[in-house]
């Protein structure tokens, strides 16, 4: 027994409690394991997207040739640029609908509140594709027209990408306000401060982590969203996710990889940056 806590790096005095989970092996072993599975394949695109091939199944040798011809393909820069545009934008409206929909489903009592909720939580359900094909059959139903100039081309894709996230802002924004206490506006109300005020410098505030995880979730909904997109985009307007799944259909080349790991290193800063954001004024 002495030679088993040994081996398992316990001392003799020293047992796993029953909620110990990271102190037993085999539980370690599963979440390595998951995270390898999870993993493994992202690991393969990046180091593949250095490949001195066209055929990513042998490697040949280490080269960034892949990643100067994307760089220099004019339409995957447009579509880059599409891309971020739209994720930006949707960013700024999810965040502002999300919050202002949470905050009403939170303060207030109205007929008809639960029709509401479900109505909000609907695209969150609701299969993707469904909401694509919705969301085409109702730009088409209003007469959307398809020869508008850039930005404003972007325009029907922003408003379904809106539709689609704002929800998720909604529902982390109300987690977050669920622990909020009342009797801080409360006390702040009794000092002289209006509706505004007590929401700017108190509410806001205390959402701050929910905010920021909200605008996370919607840029990279928006950002690596492809079948929404595929629906409701004009002809002459192209996303990246729909561009390098354009490339695929032709070929799996290292210059799919590179793309596919430009917009893996996108979604990682962009992650950083909002934990750190949290992070910010946090004791200790």
């Amino acid at each position: 027994m002495a030679g088993l806590k040994s081996l398992l790096g316990l001392s003799r005095d020293e047992s796993i409690g029953p909620l110990d989970y990271g102190r037993r092996w085999w539980m370690r072993l599963i979440v390595g394991l998951t995270f390898l599975f999870l993993y493994a394949p992202i690991v393969v695109l990046i180091a593949y997207s250095f490949n001195d091939s066209r055929r990513n199944i042998v490697w040949l040798g280490f080269t960034t040739d892949w990643y100067v011809k994307a760089f220099n393909n004019d339409s995957l820069l447009t579509a880059f640029a599409n891309s971020l545009t739209i994720a930006l934008v949707n960013t700024v409206f999810s965040v502002i609908l999300g919050t202002l929909t949470a905050l009403l489903l939170w303060r207030f009592r109205f007929p008809g509140r639960p029709v509401y909720e479900g109505a909000v939580a609907l695209p969150i359900v609701i299969p993707e594709i469904c909401m694509g094909v919705a969301m085409m059959a109702f730009f088409a139903w209003i007469g959307w027209p398809n020869d508008l100039p850039w930005p404003i081309s972007l325009t029907n894709i922003i408003i379904a990408h809106v539709a689609f996230s704002f929800p998720f802002v909604a529902v982390i924004v109300r987690a977050r306000l669920a622990g909020f206490n009342r009797e801080l506006e409360d006390a702040a109300k009794d000092l002289g401060a209006t509706e505004w005020r007590t929401l700017i410098d108190i509410v806001v505030p205390y959402l701050r982590p929910g905010l920021i995880a909200g605008a996370l979730i919607a840029f990279t909904l928006s950002l690596d969203d492809f079948v929404i997109t595929f629906f409701t985009a004009g002809p002459d307007t192209i996303t990246l996710p729909v561009k390098i799944f354009s490339m695929v259909r032709f070929s799996v080349t290292p210059e799919v990889n590179a793309a596919s790991t430009v917009l893996i290193v996108i979604t990682v800063i962009t992650t950083v940056i909002a934990m750190r954001l949290q992070n910010i004024n946090k004791p200790g």
